[in-house]
């Protein structure tokens, strides 16, 4: 079972990225999926979560009407389009999969994480 995120980079304030998440392995239609960040010196965050059977969106107040979080099942893909990025969005994104949950607990399984640098 592996996770695998990119996309990651450096971006200007008010830009946009998308991040991607490949799952092997399992198939992640059956999975909920999510997105968690961690910036240097704090504590790892939820991001957003899609669930499995719904694909219902969830996300955290601090990036609510910014991200957006989408699945492709049938490509085994989860993505992560950022836009409107500010620099306290600088972080290394990590996608995991498991329970649609804020609490990295849910989740069974976590890529490497890529990461998002937010800079003029």
């Amino acid at each position: 079972v592996q996770l695998q995120a990119s996309g990651g980079g450096l971006v200007q304030p008010g830009g946009s990225l998308r991040l991607s998440c490949a799952a092997s392995g399992f198939t992640s239609d059956y999975s909920a999926s999510g997105w968690f960040r961690q910036a240097p010196g704090k504590e790892r965050e939820w991001v957003s979560c899609i669930s499995s059977s719904d694909a219902h969106t969830y996300y955290a107040d601090s990036v609510k009407d910014r991200f957006t979080i989408s699945r492709e099942n049938a490509k085994n893909m989860v993505y992560l389009q950022m836009n409107s990025l500010k620099p306290e969005d600088t972080a290394v994104y990590y996608c995991a999969a498991g329970s649609c949950d804020s609490d990295y607990e849910g989740y069974d399984y976590w890529g490497q994480g890529t990461l998002v640098t937010v800079s003029s």
